[in-house]
């Protein structure tokens, strides 16, 4: 039933009832009445200094385009000696402005101990100097719906080699993209040890479907069902045709005949369990795409370096364009380096592998059947390189030595650029948009870049503030201490019970070294505090997020420039054990920055 609507404004007649209630009141209380004459209210006092705090909650937002550079020199090391000067950016073509620059260096961000509060809380204790917080987090996935059993364990394997030498300072997490057998980021190596165990090959599929004549991988099913290959489809149906009636050694036009019309009937079920391949394989690789988005999103709550290995031999994407470039800009926003490994190790080109006997086929159709096994297995590898390349990461590919494997892609590249840029005239279709990147002359002989080849167009552009609340989560899950601000970070824990402590995190600000915008008398400038707990494993716990809405008076910014503070504190419910404190401080006038570490022990 709808409800009689109502009008924000009362009817004439109701509005003079109310102005001669009011007069009646007024009169009874010796007070002017509304039709009198009388003194405008005294303005309210604008408080100079006014606090709000929220619960720190975050979402990820699309601003700017990141596009992270690795050059490499002739014998494969990083080169991390060039400027912002250095690059060219061109963007389906068109030069664009680098708005945005950093280096990054490997081991650059660590975590330092918090100094402690001035004046001690009664029964309190100080933060323990320099824990073993985590500084980097490797998550290990494994792509066991496309993995085979017999490389699946040799890469575990490897990843059991590796994790047994596992830093003080580093935690891992197993990951599959199916889902199963998972752990989350630690270090228990036995438990670590325990999950690599039990993961297993999932591959699925659809009995309807399974058939070992003709042989039809993805590639192969989608140039036949989506791109229209005759070839394709004439290599899988002579192929069904062999397998039903045996080989083509007909020599009387009559068998021919026969044979042609074999061929010819198993061209219309060929093509129906193409479609029904690709859409089993699209469901298969989008579920695993979805995984590593999911993983990355997780990750970028992780405070220190951040590492995907995704251990895969590789698929087809042929549909999947747009996953993947969800996949690579969720990773780039968040600073989660995404290194392949290929787990066929030093595999065998089909046209060259034996055991694919084709005497029993005739010779043309073994030379086309292997041309598109080749571009199958060929193709499977890009979407290693594609992760690679568009997150500054590497791949390790064609060889058998995945211990070695593991131990390079453990780590990041010792030098990788970012560059960031606002396209111009962008139009917010969605459409992709290929990317280049050149260095300019004189460049040094012998270098190799390795970028990302592209983006697609967002639909809709964020405004400044999404934009500010993006940098300050980006600076929160972080270890880099930035200080643009002049503020200072203390903490202090206090014990309450062997279960229940307090941090007190304290933000000590001077104002009188903020830039002030000058309006109405007032010296303004807003500034957000957000503070955030992590704990023993990197995970974010809780984060608070206040504001400092500062309107002072003359006279009082002229105290504040003689050497006077403001502290601002947020408390935080923890049980005993190690934390690393993140805080990080912006201004609205200067859009200036700072974020500063701490750690605390409470024993």
């Amino acid at each position: 039933m709808r409800t009689p609507s109502t009008s924000l404004f009362p009817t004439p007649f109701f509005a003079t009832s109310i102005l001669l209630f009011q007069s009646l009141a007024a009169s009874a209380q010796n007070l002017p009445s509304p039709s009198t004459p009388s003194q405008p209210p005294a303005p309210k006092e604008v408080p100079e200094i006014s606090t709000k705090e929220a619960p720190a909650l975050f979402k990820t937002r699309v601003s700017l385009v990141l596009v992270p550079v690795v050059v490499r020199d002739s014998k494969g090391h990083t080169v991390g000696t060039f400027s912002k000067e250095s690059f060219l950016l061109f963007d389906k073509g068109k030069p664009q402005e680098i708005t945005r620059f950093s280096v990054e260096k490997q081991g650059g961000k660590t975590a330092k101990a918090a100094q402690t509060l001035d004046a001690p809380l009664a029964g309190a204790g100080e933060s323990a100097a320099s824990p073993a917080l985590p500084e980097r987090f490797l998550a290990y996935m494994f792509d066991d719906a496309h993995l085979q059993f017999d490389d699946l364990v040799r890469a575990r394997d490897a990843a059991l080699r590796q994790l047994a030498g596992m830093a003080k300072t580093e935690r891992a997490a197993i990951y599959t993209t199916s889902g199963q057998d998972q752990i989350d980021f630690t270090d228990d190596q036995g438990r670590l040890r325990e999950t690599l165990l039990r993961i297993r090959p999932r591959a699925y599929t659809d009995p309807g479907i399974t058939t070992t004549c003709p042989a039809i991988g993805y590639y192969m099913a989608d140039m036949i069902a989506n791109k229209g290959d005759t070839l394709a489809l004439n290599a899988a149906a002579l192929e069904s045709a062999i397998c039903t009636a045996g080989p083509a050694t007909a020599t009387t036009p009559a068998q021919i005949a026969a044979f042609e019309a074999v061929v010819a009937a198993a061209k219309a079920p060929i093509q129906q369990q193409a479609r029904q391949i690709v859409s089993l394989e699209s469901q298969r690789t989008r579920a695993a795409l979805a995984v590593l988005k999911d993983v990355i999103r997780h990750m970028a709550a992780m405070p220190g370096e951040r590492i995907v290995v995704l251990i895969s031999p590789g698929f087809i994407t042929p549909e999947e364009q747009q996953d993947k470039d969800e996949v690579l800009d969720r990773a780039l926003r968040a600073s989660v380096l995404i290194n392949s490994l290929d787990a066929r190790g030093l595999w065998t080109d089909p046209a060259m592998d034996v055991s694919h006997d084709p005497g029993t086929l005739t010779t043309g159709f073994t030379q086309l059947k292997q041309k598109y096994d080749h571009l199958s297995v060929t193709e499977q590898a890009g979407v290693l390189v594609e992760m690679a390349a568009g997150t500054g990461g590497m791949v390790f590919q064609n060889s058998n030595d995945l211990d070695a494997g593991l131990r390079q892609l453990a780590i990041a590249p010792e030098y990788y650029y970012v560059l960031g840029f606002s396209p111009q005239n962008l139009k917010l279709d969605g459409t992709f948009h290929s990317l280049k990147v050149t260095l300019k002359p004189p460049a040094q002989a012998g270098l190799a870049m390795q970028v990302r080849q592209g983006y697609y167009a967002p639909r809709k552009l964020p405004n400044a503030e999404e934009t500010a609340k993006q940098e300050i989560e980006e600076a929160l899950f972080s270890r880099e201490e930035i200080s643009e601000l002049p503020v200072e970070l203390h903490t202090q824990f206090f014990k309450i019970s062997d279960q229940d402590a307090n941090i007190t995190v304290q933000c000590r600000l001077d104002p009188g070294r903020i830039q002030f915008h000058k309006a109405d008398g007032r010296n303004s400038n807003t500034l957000t505090i957000v503070t955030g707990v992590f704990d023993n494993n990197g995970k974010f716990l809780s984060g608070v997020v206040k504001t400092l809405d500062m309107k002072l008076k003359e006279e009082t910014l002229t105290k504040m420039l003689s050497g006077g503070t403001y502290s601002m504190k947020t408390n935080f419910s923890v049980p005993p054990g190690t934390y690393m404190i993140r805080q990080v401080v912006r201004d609205t006038e200067g859009q200036l920055m700072s974020a500063l570490n701490g750690a605390v022990t409470i024993q």
